[in-house]
Formats: structure tokens, sequence, C-alpha cells
């Protein structure tokens, strides 16, 4: 975070946060890792799904042990909060691939999630300096692995902020994957102008609403 110069002009930079989201994966307080349980059955009964993923029904977990045995198997804790808990047969290679399945959605949701708080953070910043009169410097510097549009980017802060701040310079590309763009508090002509407008759209939007639709029946 950049402090306002005598200018008024501040600079805030967003990346993306690859490196936490990999971080997040590691923290030793997840959950245990999806795969084989081995014969560490704590339940006496158990729901079973086949590798083909179809039910087999509730039996003792005896029985579930002898089909994984018989059929050279791993049994694999699907739903264990579920009355019998839910156990499914896998091959190895079926484990496997529904590893690689969680880890990438589980990468991808932990993306999201990050980028998401870092954008409402700096948005509050952003809005704090408008509120002060500052002119705002907003630098977004693209991931090389994101496919975010980055002039969307600046739409959904402006909109954050529609009611205090616009453009003093709209958003343009400075260099390969970096844009910029300056927002400025509204003058009071342009408040004025901005609240009358809203009034307006609201009366009408009351007005469609209150209005019934009129007969299309014809005579």
């Amino acid at each position: 975070m950049a402090v306002p110069d005598p200018r008024k002009t501040n600079v805030l930079l967003f990346t993306q946060p690859f490196c936490t989201a990999e971080k997040t994966r590691k923290d030793p307080k997840r959950k245990t890792a999806f795969g084989s349980v081995g014969r560490r059955i704590p339940y006496r009964i158990l729901h079973v799904i086949n590798q083909d993923g179809e039910s087999l029904g509730d039996m003792h977990r005896a029985e579930a042990l002898r089909l994984m045995d018989e059929h050279d198997l791993k049994l694999v804790l699907l739903r264990e909060n579920a009355e019998p808990p839910v156990y499914r047969l896998m091959t190895g290679q079926q484990i496997h691939e529904e590893k690689l399945k969680r880890a990438e959605k589980q990468k991808a949701s932990s993306k999201t999630a990050i980028a998401k708080n870092d954008l409402e953070t700096k948005t509050k910043q952003i809005t704090h300096w408008i509120e002060k009169k500052y002119h705002v410097k907003v630098t977004v510097r693209q991931g090389k692995d994101s496919n975010t549009d980055m002039f969307t980017l600046f739409d959904q802060i402006l909109e954050t902020l529609s009611d205090k701040a616009t453009y003093l310079s709209k958003p343009k590309a400075i260099k390969e994957g970096m844009s910029m763009c300056i927002l400025r508090h509204m003058s009071d002509k342009e408040l004025k102008a901005y609240q009358k407008m809203e009034k307006q759209k609201n009366s009408t939007v009351k007005k469609d609403e209150n209005e019934e639709p009129k007969s299309s029946e014809l005579r």
C-alpha cells in the first residue's frame, strides 16, 4: 500500500495469489486425504458401493472386507456422517484419478476465494481514499495463468463506488499484462446528477411494477 503523495495520488497493485493457494493445500489441519482406509473400519455396519458406482446395500464390515480381498480392491470412505457410513470399493487407478480431480477442484476454489477477498479488501481501501477526496491510481497486473479480463475488473471496482467516484483517466493498457486507470471523487454537480438519475430510475421501476398488464384479447 503506497502512502499518498502531495498530489493526492495513491498507487494500488493487484496480483494473482498463486503461492497462497498452494500453501492452503499444505495446511496440516486439513481433513484426512482421500484414499484407501485399509482394514481400519470403526463401524460395524456400512453402506457399500462397488467400483462401478452401484449400491450393494448395507452390510457388515467383515463382508465388505471379504469383497475387498476377493476382488483385490480398496475401501474408501465417502460419507462418514451418513447412517450407516458410505464406503466405496475402488481400484488403485480410480483412487489416483479421484485424488487428481479433488486437488484441481480445491486449487481452483482456493484461488477464487483468495482473489475475491483480495479484491474486497482493496476496494475498501479505494473507498477510504476516495472519501478523503484523493485521486486513486489503480494498477492491475494479470497473473501468467489468469484469464481475467482486466478492463472488466476496473468496471467492477467502479460499480462498487458508483455513488462516489468516476474515472479521471479511463482504463488503458500500459504494457503487456498490466493496465491502469485513475479514479476521482465526483463533484457536487456530478453527484446531484447521479442521485437524480437514480431517483428517476427507481420511480420508473416502481411505476412498471404497479401497472397492470394490458389485455391482449382481440375483440
